[in-house]
């Protein structure tokens, strides 16, 4: 077994495991495990930020399958965590990358949660920030998206259920955005930026998941960066 170290990450490549799914991310005190992502611990104004963008060596995308291509467990996962119910709080800020895999990347930057132990299940809801201050009503009602891997994915509940597990925030891409979700039972109720109110509700979530980790994510044509993650288990 090969062992690679550098000041914030230790990756283990075994025969049978490459780099990408061993990857193993220090940082702000907590150990995440890389699933289809490239992570790294960065800097941005100065500060220090954990960085992740989606490896498309890991899950190709194809932008004629959108619906078995996007939405997928692309995140930085805590280890060593099971999380029920609580409250989940991080500020992230996300790029489109320059070229883009993906004409119509709008930033794709989120949270998972009550992720399976094997990644085969978990509860999503994250935020499309380019459209967030478009000048197109429709574009800005699909700013923040939920979705439950894998059944329920973004495309499956638009058609099925539109304007359900979609809304509007008041946010933008290449800004810092305080993201925190507060979980209870079936019901996600996400706040931005610290307001007094909540941005969106979840009432009855569609995954079967009922406790798990918590993930970084992000997707397609997108580098997300992060800071500050909080978590308070109820």
């Amino acid at each position: 077994m090969r062992i690679i170290k550098s000041a914030f990450l230790i990756c283990f490549v075994s025969v049978a495991a490459n780099c990408t799914q061993a990857q193993i991310i220090q940082f702000e005190g907590k150990s995440f495990e890389a699933k289809n992502v490239i992570a790294s611990v960065s800097k941005l104004d100065g500060k220090q930020v954990l960085k992740l963008e989606r490896d498309l060596n890991a899950i190709p995308f194809d932008v004629n399958r959108l619906e078995s291509t996007v939405d997928e467990p692309t995140y930085v996962k805590l280890k060593d965590l099971d999380f029920e119910n609580g409250t989940i709080e991080v500020k992230m800020l996300s790029r489109i990358q320059d070229p883009s895999p993906f004409q119509f990347a709008q930033g794709f930057i989120g949270i998972a949660f009550r992720i399976a132990e094997n990644d085969t299940a978990f509860e999503s809801i994250y935020l499309r920030p380019r459209v967030g201050r478009s000048a197109n009503q429709l574009a800005r009602n699909r700013t923040v998206q939920y979705y439950s891997y894998p059944r329920f994915k973004f495309d499956t509940l638009r058609k099925t259920e539109p304007g359900m597990y979609e809304t509007s925030a008041p946010v933008n891409i290449d800004e810092w955005i305080v993201f925190r979700l507060e979980v209870k039972g079936e019901k996600a109720e996400l706040f931005i930026n610290d307001a007094k109110y909540s941005t969106m509700i979840v009432s009855k979530m569609k995954g079967s998941t009922q406790h798990g980790s918590i993930g970084l994510w992000v997707d397609i044509g997108t580098t997300g960066y992060f800071k500050d993650l909080r978590i308070v288990k109820k």
